[in-house]
Formats: structure tokens, sequence, C-alpha cells
């Protein structure tokens, strides 16, 4: 089975997978359809879903509840702040985060300077971690039921990064339950996104400026929902940016640098950004709200080189690491 392809430029190719041959398929369905997954990390680190399990009505509602969030006024949003690397949750306000691939913070702070990235966004983690609590805003008028909704998606979608797990898993010729201990816990992160409107000048007079910089994910997958805006740009092997463009009904999941580290570099861990969208005739530009949930291994779990992609000792291009410990130090360099 050939997938189709998403994106074909510049020698980007990303496939889009017909996800629900995996989850219901027959078993050469499945083989099929996770070679062609694995196939897409290792080539392109994208591949999009469709056909995945997330209802239509339940991602809508989740856009929704998002932008009643970001309506709140800034006093409210701030009092959800975001504190530590440790936790990863709470409310980021435009400005504040800086993704880059630089790790010294004195680097990121000058970068952040020139070109802050035009974003907002509310952490959300597993809600049960009793060292870490979520930062919650009050619950009344439009924002009812907030917490209940949030909490529902992302127990949807870390049901969602277990089963695309098993498909790599399958793809390896590995046990399909061999990632189950390593993500079983939910040590995710659900990031509630917004690109504020925007004059169209700001990006003339800043060539630098973007929404959100150039960039590599920290951990194992993320599952990105996209509204029809568009922006979402990843680097190509010929080294031009190419459109990831929003297509209805679909994820775009891509590998994050810890599965590359863990792969031993057999997947890729692709870099990609946000930018000024496609120009039109308007002098600004309408707000862009985009979901993404970010996958990791457990907290404790430690990563050492998966069987299957090295020969002997001395071809494996790492060395083990405990997943939270990673976490927290890419994390401190973004913020």
């Amino acid at each position: 089975m050939a997938a189709d392809a998403a994106v074909a430029k510049e020698g980007l190719v990303i496939p889009l997978i017909d996800f629900s041959k995996f989850l219901t398929g027959t078993p050469n369905e499945r083989k099929t359809t996770a070679e062609a997954i694995l196939h897409g990390f290792q080539t392109a680190g994208f591949i999009y879903l469709k056909n995945h399990p997330i209802p239509v009505d339940v991602l809508s509602r989740t856009f929704a509840r998002s932008a009643d969030f970001f309506a709140l006024d800034t006093d409210a949003k701030m009092k959800l702040g975001w504190t530590t690397p440790e936790a990863n949750r709470g409310y980021s306000s435009p400005g504040r985060e800086k993704v880059t691939q630089l790790e010294d913070i004195a680097e990121v702070e000058k970068v952040r300077s020139a070109a802050p990235d035009l974003k907002e966004s509310l952490e959300i983690g597993r809600d049960t971690d009793p060292k870490h609590p979520n930062q919650w805003p009050a619950e009344d008028g439009k924002l009812k039921g907030f917490r209940t909704d949030m909490n529902d998606f992302f127990s949807q979608c870390q049901k969602l990064h277990v089963e695309v797990m098993r498909a790599i898993a399958l793809g390896m010729d590995l046990q399909e339950d061999f990632f189950d201990g390593f993500v079983h816990v939910g040590d995710n992160t659900l990031r509630l996104l917004h690109y504020p409107s925007v004059k169209a000048d700001v990006f003339r007079v800043n060539p630098g400026q973007v929404r959100a910089g150039e960039h590599s994910d920290y951990g194992s997958i993320t599952l990105l929902f996209q509204d029809s805006r568009g922006g979402l740009q990843v680097k190509s092997p010929t080294g031009y940016f190419v459109d990831a463009t929003p297509i209805p009904g679909t994820i775009v999941v891509n590998a994050g640098d810890l599965l590359a580290r863990w792969s031993n570099d057999t997947i890729k861990s692709t870099i990609h950004r946000v930018v000024e969208p496609p120009r039109k005739e308007d002098s600004s530009y309408p707000p862009r709200y985009s979901i993404a949930y970010f996958c990791n291994p457990n907290t404790e779990s430690f990563i050492q080189t998966l069987p299957g992609t090295y020969a002997t000792e001395k071809d494996k291009k790492y060395k083990g690491v405990n997943s939270g410990d990673y976490l927290v130090q890419r994390l401190t360099a973004t913020y």
C-alpha cells in the first residue's frame, strides 16, 4: 500500500496515511500501514494521519474552548503564569517563549529580544500528577466545563499516542507493545496556541520575525491540530522551508528529538517553524489557533538505543538518558 503524499516539494515527501488501516485492518494492512508510518518518520520526520479516532465534534469543541480561554483579559491569564521547566504548566504570554535550536540561555535571550515569537499558549499536563498541578482558569461564563473538556481531549490524545508508538514498534519489527511500558503514565503536554492577529507590516519591518521560530520538538512525537490559516513550514532536505498546508480532518504528526535519539537517528526530528501566512490583499492577518499534544516517554523512563538500530556498541550515537531530565534541560533553555 503506497501512501498518498500530503506534501511533495524540494525533496520533502510527507505521506498521508489512513490510520484506520492500522487500528482495524487485517494483519497485512496493519503491518503495511505501520511500515508506511515508520518510513515517513525515517525520511521526512513528519506524517499526516487521516481516519484517526479523535471525533470532529471533539476537536471543534476543543478549538472553541481554546479561543474562549485566550479571550480572557491579560490579568486573568497572567494569574495562571507558567512557572518552572519541571512543571511545564500554565500560561505563557506573547514573547515569553522563544523556540530555537540553541541551548545556551544567553544566546536564546539575544534571539528573543530581536524577534520574539508572536504567540501565547496554555500548557496542560497530566491532571493526576500530585507534584505539578495544572493552572486552571475560573470556570464561569464561557469557560464552564473547561477543565473537563481539556482532560477528555488529553485522554483521547494519550490513547492515540500509544497507538502511534505501537505502529512504530511494529514497523521496526519490535514487539507491538514494546513502547507501552514507556508511555502508559501519560507524562505529556497539551498546548493550546493562539497567534494573535497581526499587521502585515510587522513581517516587512523585521525580516526575522516569525510566529514561532525554527526548531525541532523535544519528546517522542507531537500531534498537531491546525486551523485553516496555514503558516506551518517544514525544512526540506535541500534546506528550504516547505508549507505543510492544513488538510481538513487530518492530524500532522512529527517525530521529536528524544525519539530520534532513541532510534539512533534512524528516525528524523525535522526542523519546522510557523511563519507569516500566505499573503493576501489585507493589511493584517487574522488570529491563528493550533493545538499541539507533545508526547513523551514517562518522566522516570530511561531511554537507551533501540534494538535493531545498531550493529555493535560502538555504533550507538548516544548514551542512555532519563526522559524527565532531558526534557527539563531543553525547556530550561526555551523559557
